[in-house]
């Protein structure tokens, strides 16, 4: 009888020794959650894992009150060796010394007999020093980021889990665990782990799936919690995870740099009642005034969302350059979003977040340019 997509993936945690585990270049919170306990899993499983996101300095800041796993990396580098091979049938190498220079290294033979002919050596790619992928909350390769573009590689020589909630999941992994139906991706992962070895379920993986389901549902709010997102909730507190530690952490304290922002920016909110859509600038002066980055704006998206429950769109305008405007977008569900996504094709999508771009002079033009597509969407032309 075939493997479930589950079982397989738990033949693979048994068989990994170097696993990495990748998390996409926006990635929602629930993400991050779930990689940090399938990470801490791992390692109490003994093996020797690495975690990898674009911008995992910033947003593992939102988890500081979780166990934080080791070998957090922005960046893969050194992922697998290369080597000279030089056959020694005809002419034995008796000496090899290297020499690095700031634009090359040196390496130095010094054959046994007479010249070394050339024909002997040969370029071998060694194997990476990862065997397992393991992608969560991205759906597909290229959200991942430089990390893919600069070890595009790695994604066609070792195995690939793919483990996602979202529907536009492109199904990219040998493995995909998606489950369109999950609350989140913790939920997904965390019936797995504990099947697959419950000795390594610990406190702490549970309170990090925890906090993954939480951040998911808005601490249970979201139309997206189901009985059994409830019911895994459960189970967890019974394992030791902290519901009350997680939701301080998470709604009541934050970064005083966020706090900030979110201060500048609610400031300025803007309503449209016909396009049910609230939006806001954010200017170079705002990130610099409050010492934040454009990796908290989502953040700050997010904040918004959940102080406006009448809206059906969230925006963050905010220049890149003097003619690059950059639009960040929340809706109340995946359909909404998807919807418009649709009508601005330079967008993006990461998990809960559209992304996207768009040629303008001034936040305002770029906001005039949005309204009148919005507004053309939803007004039918008229008959003639």
């Amino acid at each position: 009888m075939a493997l479930t997509p589950a079982q397989q993936f738990q033949e693979l945690l048994k068989k990994t020794t170097a696993p990495l585990v990748l998390l996409p270049s926006y990635p929602s919170r629930d993400a991050v959650a779930s990689a940090f306990a399938l990470v801490l899993f791992l390692k109490n499983a003994g093996k020797t894992v690495t975690l990898a996101g674009e911008h995992l300095d910033t947003d593992k800041e939102i988890f500081a009150f979780l166990a934080q796993p080791e070998n957090i990396l922005t960046a893969i580098t050194g992922a697998r060796d290369f080597v000279l091979s030089f056959n020694t049938s005809r002419n034995k190498i008796i000496g090899v010394r290297t020499e690095n220079t700031d634009d090359e290294v040196r390496v130095y033979l010094t054959p046994e007999n007479g010249a070394i002919d050339p024909r002997d050596f040969s370029f071998i790619p060694a194997q990476f020093k990862f065997d397992l992928a393991i992608v969560v909350g991205s759906p597909d390769k290229e959200h991942l980021g430089k990390i893919y573009e600069d070890n595009p590689d790695i994604f066609y020589e070792i195995p690939i889990v793919n483990i996602d909630n979202h529907s536009e999941n492109e199904l990219f992994g040998q493995v995909n665990l998606v489950d369109v139906t999950a609350s989140s991706n913790a939920e997904i992962l965390a019936d797995v782990l504990e099947k697959s070895a419950p000795e390594f379920f610990t406190e702490m993986v549970s309170e990090a799936l925890l906090s993954g389901i939480i951040s998911a549902t808005d601490s249970f709010q979201k139309r997206n919690t189901t009985p059994k997102a409830l019911k895994l909730a459960s189970h967890l507190m019974d394992k030791g995870a902290d519901q009350q530690k997680i939701v301080q952490a998470l709604y009541k304290t934050q970064p005083l740099h966020l706090l900030k922002l979110w201060g500048r920016v609610m400031g300025q909110v803007k309503w449209n009642e016909s396009l049910k859509l609230i939006w806001a600038f954010v200017t170079i002066e705002d990130l610099v005034q409050a010492r934040a980055g454009v990796a908290d704006l989502p953040h700050v998206l997010e904040k918004i969302k959940s102080n406006y429950f009448s809206a059906n769109l969230f925006m963050i305008l905010y220049p890149e350059t003097s003619s690059l405007i950059h639009g960040i977008v929340k809706a109340p569900s995946q359909e909404a979003l998807a919807a418009f996504a649709g009508h601005f094709k330079e967008g993006t999508l990461q998990g809960d977040v559209l992304f996207f771009s768009l040629s303008a002079g001034s936040l305002e033009e770029a906001e005039r340019i949005i309204l009148d597509k919005l507004q053309n969407i939803l007004t039918p032309p008229e008959k003639i």
